[in-house]
């Protein structure tokens, strides 16, 4: 075994253990509790046996961090790179890269063949292999799990989560030899406070010893927050005040607001957090960058890191977010203001962090955290080696009370969910390899199949009370000895009884008036009543008191009965909700030709490597030859709007787009058209866009523009144009290396993503 300079812990030693047997592990522990050592005991093996290690991360900046931190610790040339948009060194024994790359690799497409990717490699780490709970993009761990071969050993890290042993033994299914290593146990162990505005000169416990709520610890009082008092507070610049003279610093102040983020800044900008020798130190540090960065030298949030107090959040562009990263890590930032991106992975732990509020707006509403989102942004408290105890400052709002504050802090972690989904490019994809029925064993061993039981139990429970309240209703006894069919003939005869006799009484009183006595009509109606009335004689119903409650009881039946029908039909419908996505997604693509006789046509081909939200409708828009006769610009511009999400705006940029821009738009708005209507007839909803807010811009970036003009065309940060322009050449990579398309159009997709990487756009 590899020896560290320190003791590892029993958990760490474990997984070494099941490591050196040639053992698949799930490690599950708290965020700082160490899982990168584990990572690192199999980067040595590696190195010793002279075979290779993948590792794998859920975003481009941890990648890039773990690439630079693993070439400072192995050499250089030992470690490799892989990103949607960057390829260093991809031979290398240790080759970094984001998890949906590794999932590209496992498919025999754009990325090569199985085989030849998979060469050599004996260990592959997932980390943050939570991120399976991701709603968009949690499939994808799902899909790498499946298809990773057998022979290559998972070492899969996780944030503490409620089913790890559950996801182990999904692994053992799929993968098999696979052992579960668990640790509730924190290195540096936390202490939770609360921030009550009313005391703005001091953080309370906020539990006691024996984990109650701390009583001394009030609500927060509503107040308009136009008022004059509300204007007045300022609780940020309080509690960081605080923290300062409680020798609580470095924090990571979340928030759940860019925008906030930066106002919370600018209120601490003028605290004394910082020595003069830092200060130097800073002004140094950042002399240094700007000289790799001179498009930063105007940046408005300088002189707050000069102050020591940061703001990092994905509107930034990506070289910010660096500097402030690595004055942060070398202690010199005393204080980042962040959202809660930062939780997930980025190396930049703290003494303490504080959490702005339990609750969040989100697209589909405002509500409360997760205990796992909770967890992890707590968890970056605490330095290993550094400090004793990490602390964690919840801020008192008005729109929470101390209690729900207090049951979050106690609850236990939540279970992973799985975000399991076949689309186009997975059906395409198995069924270039595999027949129908074998694409359908793979499906079936996805997590969201392995754990439906779990997903299914409300439902099923829902069922079970349904048919016990259904038993018990249909056991009540009539004490006549009436069956249920008894007494619903007695309620046909009544009902017919009743309209017999209103119309012989309607009758009765137009002969009167007419002054006929004895019409036949009449005494033929009289008579059909008075027989009714016999018949309903015989039953005993109308002279029992429990008649109603009978009555109604029938009708709860058949309600319980109607609602047992659909949730059993639901049931049935979830339990296969995997398969019928894919049957389905696999009938559209047979009615637009790109599946022939079961298995992918050429067009199917080009589809299945492709990358994006809905990739085909990238395929229908490239194979239409919509994208044929455009400029590098044009296209640019075209695939822009494609990859921008809807966003919540009606402003749009003054520059118009080109002529030849908008005509391919109106085209691609008649392919949506008619893709959506055939969506729709087999109830798929995959996404499909045509946003062309920031169109404009990336032509003119392409054709020359500054940045520094580009950038104040819009109300949108930096950092979401360089996020839409890195979406755009993720794409326009892709045109380069499909098959079935012109040369030509490859061409022009290869000048316009080198037109558009150069910077601030291509700095990661």
């Amino acid at each position: 075994m590899y020896k560290f300079d320190f003791i590892p812990d029993d958990f760490q030693k474990e997984a070494f253990d099941y490591i050196d047997k040639g053992k698949s592990v799930v490690v599950c522990a708290p965020t700082g509790a160490g899982k990168t050592c584990i990572a690192e005991h199999a980067i040595h093996k590696a190195l010793e046996e002279n075979t290779r290690l993948f590792y794998t991360t859920p975003l481009k900046a941890l990648s890039n961090q773990k690439f630079y931190d693993f070439g400072q610790k192995y050499g250089a040339g030992n470690v490799g790179l892989l990103t949607g948009d960057t390829s260093i060194n991809r031979e290398a024994p240790i080759v970094v890269m984001t998890t949906e790359v590794f999932r590209n690799m496992l498919y025999n497409t754009n990325f090569g063949n199985t085989k030849d990717n998979m060469q050599d490699v004996k260990y592959v780490v997932l980390d943050e292999v939570h991120y399976m709970n991701d709603e968009q993009r949690g499939t994808v761990w799902e899909e790498s799990i499946i298809y990773c071969p057998s022979n290559v050993q998972i070492i899969a890290l996780s944030a503490t989560v409620a089913n790890s042993r559950q996801l182990c033994d999904w692994i053992n299914t799929v993968h098999s030899g696979t052992e579960h290593v668990y640790t509730d146990f924190r290195p540096v162990p936390l202490r939770h406070y609360y921030f009550d505005s009313s005391k703005p000169y001091d953080i309370l416990p906020l539990l006691t010893p024996e984990g109650r709520l701390n009583k001394k610890i009030r609500p927060e009082k509503k107040m308009n927050f136009h008022s004059r008092q509300a204007k007045k507070q300022n609780s940020t610049k309080d509690v960081i005040n605080v923290l300062h003279k409680k020798d609580m610093l470095p924090a990571i102040f979340f928030t759940f607001s860019r925008k906030k983020c930066d106002e919370n800044m600018e209120k601490c900008a003028d605290l004394k957090l910082i020595t003069d020798e830092q200060a130097k130190q800073i002004r140094k540090e950042i002399s240094e960058f700007l000289k790799e960065h001179t498009y930063l030298e105007n940046n408005k949030n300088l002189e707050y890191l000069y102050n020591g107090v940061a703001s990092h959040h994905a509107g930034q562009l990506s070289a910010w977010k660096l500097l402030v990263e690595r004055l942060f890590q070398k202690g010199l930032i005393k204080v980042v203001f962040a959202t809660e991106t930062l939780a997930a992975g980025i190396n930049m732990p703290a003494r303490t962090t504080v959490i702005s509020a339990i609750s969040k707006r989100t697209d589909s509403g405002h509500r409360m955290l997760t205990a796992n989102e909770f967890l992890q942004m707590s968890g970056r408290a605490g330095r290993r080696g550094m400090d004793k105890i990490g602390y964690v400052v919840v801020m008192g709002t008005q729109f929470q009370t101390p209690e729900e504050v207090a049951d979050l802090v106690r609850s236990s972690s939540n279970p992973l969910e799985s975000q399991f989904s076949p689309g186009y490019s997975m059906v395409l994809n198995l069924l270039q390899n595999l027949e129908l029925e074998q694409a359908k064993e793979l499906i079936l061993k996805s997590f969201g199949y392995f754990s439906s039981n779990d997903r299914l139990k409300p439902m099923i429970m829902q069922q079970i009370a349904c048919e016990q309240t259904l038993t018990k209703l249909k056991s009540e006894k009539c004490p006549f000895g009436l069956t249920n069919d008894d007494f619903m003939e007695f309620n046909k005869l009544k009902d017919k009884f009743i309209v017999y006799r209103k119309l012989t009484r309607t009758l009765q009183k137009q002969a009167k008036q007419k002054g006929q006595k004895n019409a036949p009509e009449v005494i033929e109606y009289q008579n059909e009543t008075n027989k009714l009335r016999e018949q309903l004689n015989k039953y005993q119903c109308e002279i029992c008191r429990g008649f109603k409650k009978h009555m109604k009881n029938l009708e709860v039946i058949k309600r319980y009965e109607k609602r047992l029908s659909d949730n059993q039909k639901h049931i049935e419908k979830q339990k296969d909700i995997y398969w019928n996505k894919f049957l389905a997604h696999k009938a559209v693509l047979e009615k637009t030709g790109y599946i022939e006789n079961g298995v992918p046509s050429q067009a199917g081909i080009t589809c299945s490597m492709i990358r994006s939200e809905n990739e085909l409708f990238i395929a229908e828009i490239i194979l239409k030859g919509v994208l044929d006769e455009l400029e590098p610009y044009e296209l640019a511009s075209v695939i822009c709007a494609l990859v921008t999400e809807d966003l919540r705006t009606d402003v749009y940029p003054n520059q118009p787009i080109s002529v030849n821009t908008r005509k391919a738009l109106n085209k691609i708005k008649e392919i949506r058209k008619k893709l959506a209507i055939l969506q729709r007839d087999y109830d798929i909803n995959t996404e499909m866009y045509i946003n062309s807010y920031y169109s404009p811009l990336i032509e003119q970036w392409v054709t020359g523009t500054q940045w520094e003009d580009i950038a104040k065309q819009v109300d949108s940060s930096e950092g979401d144009i360089v996020r839409i322009f890195k979406r755009t050449v993720d794409v326009l990579r892709q045109l380069t290396i499909l098959p079935n398309i012109s040369e030509e159009l490859k061409q022009h997709a290869k000048e316009a993503v080198t037109a558009i990487l150069k910077e601030p756009v291509d700095v990661d």
